[in-house]
């Protein structure tokens, strides 16, 4: 489905005419398409998880195929996200959208520009800022990434000047799945110069591009409003345990056509991170179970998407510890 729901859409996108008169048009397509085609960055997303299929190597070539055409190098993204679901909110080990703490030189930069900038200003930065820029910068340079594995790192080169931390984010035994990474990203950027030279520059990011960027911004809103918000904790290494940390992440309403083609990634992500080898259609049964089983662990926020979002982005800057012994929450800045 999500896969000809995708291809139907960047097709109509060829047959749209490439003049300002048509600005509109490229922007409600660039929205759909962006829309439909993040199913596939989800499915590819099962794959990582094998949670899939039971052959690796069809689920392999699945998830490399689509991530590819997507940009995204799947076998260092599949590490690097095996190793936010296993340290999850946590703050040394974590990876992906890992909080500033108030007292570190990055946390104070942060903090200084939020109360410079006042909420509602720092507010939309911080919306463009994750939404249009945060998955690349994330991939190249590891931005928000964890403490212990140092800044930058990359997701395409794991040696000098990307490996600067207590421990590697990838080590030296994944330097040849990398490169194969690598080479599916290449082939990807290959096609689209290709396509350049055969339709015209424009016709290429009006078609692709347009809708990649909205694809990024569902990618990094999905994950931003999983795992931040201002009564979520973080844990230092002193307080944190898997399970803690596991049960951190929280369930959005993000209704019923974004459930469908999202395949409820937004509304099923406390049972994924529990156990993120549920295929995405049973896990709105292992959600119901674990809601019905223990409702006080189970985090679920019915505040409108377009709010929480905005609660987000104006209110959670830095973290710090509000008691010895607990956890780290985004607290509000004063002058």
């Amino acid at each position: 489905m999500s896969l000809g729901l995708s291809l139907l859409a960047f097709g109509q996108g060829t047959q749209i005419p490439l003049r300002l008169s048509a600005a509109p048009l490229w922007l409600l397509y660039a929205v759909v398409t962006g829309t439909v085609a993040a199913g596939c960055w989800v499915i590819a997303h099962e794959c990582g998880h094998h949670a899939f299929h039971p052959n690796r190597r069809v689920e392999a070539v699945v998830g490399f195929v689509l991530h590819s055409l997507l940009l995204v190098p799947y076998y260092t993204w599949q590490r690097s996200h095996a190793v936010h679901h296993a340290n999850c909110n946590h703050l040394e080990g974590g990876e992906t959208h890992v909080p500033p703490r108030s007292d570190a030189p990055m946390g104070r930069i942060v903090a200084g520009v939020s109360l410079l900038l006042g909420p509602e200003l720092f507010g939309t930065l911080s919306l463009i800022t994750h939404l249009l820029m945060g998955w690349p910068l994330y991939l190249l340079f590891g931005v928000a990434g964890g403490e212990d594995y140092g800044a930058p790192t990359s997701h395409f080169w794991n040696a000098g000047p990307f490996r600067n931390g207590v421990r590697p984010l990838f080590p030296d035994s994944f330097r040849r799945v990398m490169l194969v990474s690598n080479l599916g990203v290449l082939a990807m950027l290959l096609a689209l110069g290709f396509a350049s030279l055969q339709f015209s520059l424009a016709r290429v990011l009006c078609v692709y591009a347009l809708p990649y960027l909205v694809i990024n911004a569902w990618l990094v809103g999905y994950t931003w409003l999983q795992h931040t918000d201002t009564d979520i904790p973080h844990f230092s290494s002193r307080e944190w345990n898997w399970a803690k940390g596991a049960l951190q992440t929280v369930d959005r309403p993000y209704g019923p056509l974004l459930n469908l083609l999202h395949h409820g990634i937004g509304s099923t992500h406390v049972c994924h991170h529990i156990n993120p080898a549920i295929p995405h259609y049973n896990a709105w049964q292992g959600t119901a179970l674990l809601r019905q089983r223990y409702p006080e662990l189970m985090r679920y926020d019915p505040t409108p998407i377009h709010r929480a979002l905005w609660r987000v982005a104006t209110r959670c800057a830095v973290v710090s510890q509000v008691a010895e012994g607990g956890g780290f929450f985004y607290q509000p800045l004063s002058s």
